[in-house]
């Protein structure tokens, strides 16, 4: 048989089962496509045109009869390897096309847990002669694939590659030959999976009306491709516009604002470019209550009241975020109130934040964490990382700004608190979280062999803002640092960015002022690659802070009799320095006599028994771990079964799994509820019980 036949039959097989995707107009170049695909899958390959020796048409020619064909792979452990040039994560190819507009078409189907319908991407060709487009997805069914131009539909040839663990895939749209630079429009008709990583389906039994099932996303950092094909990458931002079939008796709402209402129908218009991660959608019996002029927060009914009044200070948070950053350019800020087993404390979406339940306290709190949302109007929605491999340019701005909104209601001192706070849950996240991993502690990773979700924790929110308190208070302080503040958000609206931008900017602004030179002091390989804690800790005001320190010093080392008869620990502290106190206990290498009368005690002291607070039923279910009180297994596990929001669930599981007798018991609960978890939740916690 012929090479060139050899090479046609290999070409039609390949195709068949979607194993590769490439065109084949000259066999030998398909050939090497072949092996540069195929470099990194589970399976050896045998294919005609390619041995272990070099490939050479005429060497080939002399000895296709007599050389052995040997795998071009052998199966061994993978490294996933960065997936494109601009994002690790994302198999798209901004730099030679992008996306500008996306129409969605959705059909909502709860019984089968679906989402049917279609995307019609309109993009930017930025390179002639483009062979085809790269597109995320995972486990998405693709039904059609229809290249629409001068008012005609034309079918294109698409290709699904095999799955990455935990990242997806590669859907490849073939273009015709001489594809040039300009507009152009693909439609694409599919169906989600029914258990989409980036959808929760809640039947009515998991709601709080017990009447009707609920839905929602959740689509950072990288599963926007498991409910559309895209590109998933926030490098590429677009516009996008929806219509949404729905059940009659639900409301749907999306990140984005609500075009037009019929029955079973909501037509949504989002006119400012964003990232893939921030569509969003949620569809329930929800109701809605008044916030301010252009707010309101949306909830299920049985809770709506108590959530209006624990967020009534939204507006005023408005504000103070525009004071500080600019222009709100999004017309609409909403909150909708989410079911528990949302796995984040909050989700910056568009026009619609979704929040925890867990926030809830009764006394507002916790409600900082919208300020932090908010925030995000401009730091991350407005200004982008290019990656995440750089998303302490969101987060860390997001944490900064958010203590500014903070100190600016409620004091400076308060302002130096949260961040020392903060410093103390950095402490945490380090010693346990990423103690096998400490590449992941620098402010700058690389994912190129780590997806996002496995990199997420507190580091790039405060190793971050840390950072940023250090140049701010190196350059002169909030006078002169605020005014750059604006400059950069306003120099970098509606982009994406990588740190070099960032630092850029920074010298740009100052260059021609005094402070300059002090630029010269920035270590930046030291910030920006150094492990562990912030190679400097700014210098904060610590009395707020220094109560939880003698606070936690003295429980941790004085025996129960001894507290008992002390008045020290009777002084009136700070629902936030409750929160702080208990948690830099947890943080204490040896706590003396941590039994249960230290327990008991401690509890009666602080009232933590009737606490509705999440924060402190968390820590004080940590303590009980690490007390050893087997007998109160149950109220740790109903406590952990309550909400799947990661900051409360994952230590707890990690802590019951280095506990030898709660083990078994901490497994067989996640395995009876995992189903009911995000995927991001699910797949994170499986690793934390050493199960993945």
């Amino acid at each position: 048989m012929s090479i060139a036949k050899r090479v046609q039959q290999w070409a039609t097989f390949a195709r068949t089962w979607h194993i590769y995707d490439c065109t084949w107009q000259n066999p030998f170049e398909s050939a090497q496509l072949v092996k540069t695909h195929l470099m990194g899958l589970h399976k050896p390959i045998y294919h005609p045109m390619i041995t272990t020796r070099t490939l050479c048409t005429t060497h080939l020619q002399k000895e296709s009869q007599h050389s052995q064909l040997l795998p071009i792979y052998q199966v061994r452990k993978r490294n996933m390897g960065r997936l494109s040039s601009v994002d690790p994560s994302s198999y798209s190819e901004p730099e030679k096309i992008t996306t500008e507009h996306t129409a969605i078409h959705w059909n909502v189907d709860f019984e089968a847990t679906k989402l049917r319908g279609s995307v019609l991407h309109k993009f930017k060709v930025l390179t002639s002669n483009l062979e085809s487009i790269l597109l995320d997805v995972r486990d998405i069914e693709v039904k059609n694939a229809t290249l629409l131009a001068g008012g005609s539909e034309q079918p294109i040839n698409y290709f699904i590659s095999d799955p990455v663990p935990d990242v997806g895939q590669k859907l490849t749209l073939e273009l015709p030959a001489g594809t040039a630079k300009g507009s152009l429009n693909v439609r694409i008709d599919y169906e989600t999976a029914n258990n989409a990583s980036g959808l929760q389906w809640l039947n009515p039994n998991q709601t709080l009306g017990k009447q009707h099932p609920y839905m929602f996303s959740q689509c950072q950092a990288i599963h926007a491709r498991s409910v559309m094909p895209c590109q998933d990458t926030p490098a590429v931002k677009f516009t996008y516009d929806a219509v949404v079939e729905h059940p009659k008796e639900l409301t749907a709402l999306m990140s984005a604002l609500i075009d037009k209402n019929e029955p079973g129908k909501t037509y949504f218009k989002q006119e400012v470019p964003i990232p893939a991660y921030l569509v969003a959608i949620a569809i329930g019996k929800l109701v809605s209550r008044r916030l301010g002029e252009n707010s309101n927060v949306w909830a299920e009914e049985a809770i709506v009241d108590a959530c209006a009044e624990e967020f009534s200070e939204t507006s005023t948070m408005l504000k103070t975020a525009s004071d500080l950053c600019g222009p709100y350019v999004w017309k609409q800020y909403d909150l909708l109130v989410m079911p528990p087993s949302f796995p984040f404390g909050g989700m910056e979406n568009p026009c619609l934040t979704f929040v925890t339940p867990t926030l809830l306290a009764g006394d507002k709190s916790l409600a900082n964490v919208v300020a932090h949302e908010i925030a995000h109007s401009w730091t991350g929605n407005l200004v982008t990382n290019k990656n995440f491999e750089h998303f302490w340019l969101n987060e860390g701005f997001t944490v900064f700004v958010e203590s500014k909104i903070v100190g600016r209601m409620q004091g400076a001192k308060e302002l130096d608190f949260r961040m020392l706070s903060n410093l103390t849950e950095l402490q945490e996240c380090l010693r346990t979280q990423l103690a096998g991993t400490p590449e992941l502690t620098r402010l700058v990773v690389d994912l190129s062999n780590c997806g996002p979700d496995d990199a997420f924790s507190s580091v790039p929110y405060i190793k971050g803002s840390t950072f940023l308190r250090y140049l701010e208070d190196l350059l002169g302080g909030p006078t002169v640092f605020e005014p750059f503040l604006r400059d950069y958000l306003k120099k970098f609206a509606y982009k994406s960015i990588v740190t070099d931008d960032f630092k850029g900017a920074l010298y740009d602004y100052f260059k021609d002022t005094d402070k300059k030179d002090k630029l010269g002091l920035v270590d930046w390989e030291l910030w920006l690659k150094c492990e562990g804690m912030p190679p400097i800790i700014p210098k904060f005001d610590e009395s707020l802070a220094n109560v939880t320190k003698n606070l936690a010093s003295q429980w941790s080392t004085k025996t129960v009799d001894e507290l008992a008869n002390s008045t020290d620990i009777n002084q009136p502290i700070s629902i936030h320095q409750l929160i702080e106190f208990l948690g830099k206990l947890i943080e204490c290498k040896d706590i003396v006599e941590l039994n249960e009368r230290k327990i008991e005690l401690l509890e009666n002291t602080y009232n933590l028994k009737k606490s509705k607070n999440a924060e402190v039923r968390f820590r004080l279910n940590r303590l009980i771990i690490r007390a050893r009180l087997i007998q109160r297994l149950d109220e740790i596990i109903e406590f952990a079964n309550s909400n799947f929001r990661m900051k409360f669930c994952r230590p707890i599981y990690r802590d019951l799994a280095a506990w030898p007798e709660a083990k078994p018991r901490a497994v067989d609960n996640f395995l009876n509820v995992k189903d009911q978890m995000m995927a991001v939740c699910s797949h994170t916690i499986e690793k934390d019980l050493g199960l993945k």
